[in-house]
């Protein structure tokens, strides 16, 4: 699957700069993680932003860059970077463009009732927007480590 990588999305920068970018230019030269988590401050995605942000130097030394994605605002997104110290890219996707591209959102039974929901993802995706791995429905706690302990293999 290849991604429409001229769309363009806000980005909360690892430098705290905010901007509006297309997806080629997110993407970089190198592979990239895109990792889908559902909110800002909540147990869950505050764990594995943290799990990924401690493992992000061990991951661009072995040429992989890292970027999360949220239906969040930007203005949630920083709050969020802030509070918890994390240095990673964060894209704002309130329009869930690249989510539904990826089908990172989607039906979800919650106690009986059909919702639609961000489902937590992980994509591996090349510098041409080439999904290369796929992740879903993943568990937080430890998700960092064990994608870091496949790319190595």
């Amino acid at each position: 699957m290849k991604l429409n990588t001229t769309n363009k999305y806000n980005i909360l920068l690892s430098n705290k700069e905010e901007k509006e970018m297309p997806l080629s230019e997110i993407l970089g030269e190198n592979k990239t993680i895109l990792y889908f988590y559902p909110r800002d401050n909540t147990p869950g995605c505050t764990t594995e932003n943290k799990d990924f942000t401690s493992l992000k130097k061990e991951f661009e030394e072995i040429g992989y860059k890292l970027v999360w994605v949220s239906k969040d605002s930007i203005e949630s997104h920083k709050k969020f970077v802030e509070k918890q110290e994390l240095k990673n890219d964060l894209i704002s996707d309130p329009e869930l463009i690249l989510h539904k591209e990826l089908w990172a959102y989607w039906e979800k039974n919650n106690y009986g009732k059909i919702v639609m929901w961000v489902i937590r993802s992980t994509f591996i995706v090349d510098k041409n927007g080439e999904v290369l791995e796929e992740y879903r429905n993943i568990r937080a706690k430890g998700h960092a480590e064990r994608i870091l302990k496949e790319i190595k293999k």
